[in-house]
């Protein structure tokens, strides 16, 4: 096996008993026909079922439609040609003549479907567990940064669940003005939170993208803001407080009355039939 494949494995942690699954995960179409394709479809549901796993065992409070966003993103090709570059891969690519001279050993998409190779290629060489640890190894020191509240949620969802968690109106978005012809339009929006008096602007090719970039600007004022920035369960644990305290009062003040109650309350005192008949017997006499 050439030294530079040796390298690969080193920075992957694992070492390949064949030496051709390795070979094939690193070969682009573009170079033969025995290449990465089918190795790259099988990689991509192991590094699914990989990603799932440790996301299940990570957070144990996320429910199911959280746990899919953050896995969406974890294996997005974006994710995957961040980790690619970091282990090199470009470095050992088997690229054809055209897609070496337009660079294709930089390009994302084959960064990122190499690396499902590699996940595939190790599947079958070492089974499931082996594929998982390295998978596992390589996604430790990215979860490590990741909030799993906010990954892959956009700039206006974010802003709008800030805003609704501190009890202030929803921003407005109000398109400004447009520019160009209509195949090429670039659109200028405006965001508005009159309550905490912020105004911003934001540009895209479209109205969606105009206001995620004014949602993003709005977004970032609105968390310098010190006012805001107190904790929610700070202000949960207060509130409860405040209640039981209130609710305290409340019990003490209706045993304070039901004893005053007792105390001035009038007692009838009744006679026995007996001697109410023989009173009623004398005076009739």
């Amino acid at each position: 096996m050439p030294q530079s494949l040796n390298q690969l494995e080193e920075r992957l942690q694992y070492r390949f008993h064949d030496a051709e699954l390795l070979c094939q995960a690193l070969t682009h179409r573009s170079h033969s026909a025995a290449n990465n394709e089918r190795l790259e479809f099988l990689g991509d549901s192991i590094l699914n079922c990989s990603v799932a796993a440790i996301l299940f065992r990570r957070y144990g409070k996320l429910d199911e439609g959280d746990l899919s966003r953050v896995r969406a993103n974890l294996v997005k090709q974006q994710s995957l040609y961040e980790i690619a570059q970091t282990l090199g891969v470009s470095d050992f690519l088997r690229l054809g003549e055209g897609e070496l001279k337009s660079g294709g050993f930089r390009r994302p998409s084959i960064l990122a479907d190499t690396l499902e190779a590699l996940f595939g290629a190790m599947y079958l060489d070492g089974g499931f567990e082996a594929a998982y640890a390295v998978i596992e190894r390589l996604y430790t020191p990215v979860l490590e940064h990741v909030d799993p509240k906010t990954l892959g949620k956009d700039a206006k969802t974010l802003l709008q669940e800030y805003l609704q968690g501190h009890k202030i109106a929803l921003p407005q978005y109000t398109v400004i003005a447009t520019h160009g012809a209509a195949h090429n339009q670039q659109f200028e929006v405006e965001c508005t939170v009159p309550k905490l008096d912020i105004k911003v602007g934001g540009s895209g090719a479209s109205r969606r993208a105009a206001e995620q970039a004014a949602a993003k600007k709005a977004l970032e004022e609105v968390q310098k803001m010190p006012a805001l920035a107190k904790p929610k369960a700070e202000k949960s644990a207060k509130a409860a407080k405040k209640r039981a305290a209130k609710a305290a009062a409340s019990e003490a003040k209706k045993a304070e009355k039901a004893g005053q109650m007792s105390v001035v309350a009038p007692v009838e005192i009744r006679e026995p039939k007996d001697v109410k008949d023989v009173k009623d017997g004398r005076e009739s006499r």
